[in-house]
């Protein structure tokens, strides 16, 4: 499985077989998918099918409001204390890193895909991460793009889509997305719980 995941991320030919299972781990994150969007479950349930759709350990601080959506799982990682509100939608093949105590707001869409613009390349895919760095603040309806870093604290401001890093102590809104103001670092705290409120 560790070519696969690390597959993703080269240029290289792939073979058959590295095709085939690719396409079971696709399939086995739409099963855990509707597994996990069509039922009511507990807390911990929710915590056990994410360990099972990213073949990582979940911390017991992790809280997520389905339905949530991802087309492979296995390059998610999460930190502590995060949440993820409802109608996500996650494409990490190109590998997603969420740092400790960061929220994301309702259907945050993560792309981690783009495609060739050269019709001689039909359309080959190039896999690029996402990174959100800690305590991040992901507002409803953003969409962030391949290759995007999230610095700590910054705040991603409803609706908007980012093309580009974000500086730490930030706060950026808009299309394309662009800092709006900074966060002072000895109140970051303060202020972003006072926001939350």
């Amino acid at each position: 499985m560790e070519e696969i995941i690390k597959g993703f991320g080269t240029q290289s030919e792939k073979s058959p077989a590295y095709a085939a299972y690719a396409n079971t781990l696709f399939q086995e994150a739409i099963q855990i998918g509707m597994e996990m969007n069509n039922r009511y479950h507990t807390p911990a349930e929710l915590r056990e099918l994410m360990e099972r759709l990213t073949g990582k350990k979940i911390d017991d601080t992790f809280r997520l409001f389905p339905p949530f959506y991802t087309d492979f799982g296995k390059n998610i990682s999460i930190g502590k204390d995060v949440f993820i509100n409802s109608g996500c939608h996650f494409q990490d093949q190109g590998g997603i890193i969420i740092g400790d105590g960061s929220f994301i707001g309702h259907n945050v869409v993560l792309a981690t895909i783009n495609h060739d613009l050269d019709p001689a390349n039909n359309r080959k895919n190039h896999y690029v991460p996402i990174t959100i760095e800690s305590h991040v603040w992901i507002g409803s309806n953003t969409t962030i793009l391949p290759g995007v870093t999230i610095g700590e604290w910054a705040v991603v401001a409803a609706g908007a889509v980012v093309i580009k890093d974000v500086p730490p102590y930030t706060v950026v809104g808009g299309v394309p997305a662009r800092v709006l103001k900074t966060v002072r670092n000895d109140s970051v705290e303060e202020d972003v719980h006072e926001k939350n409120s």
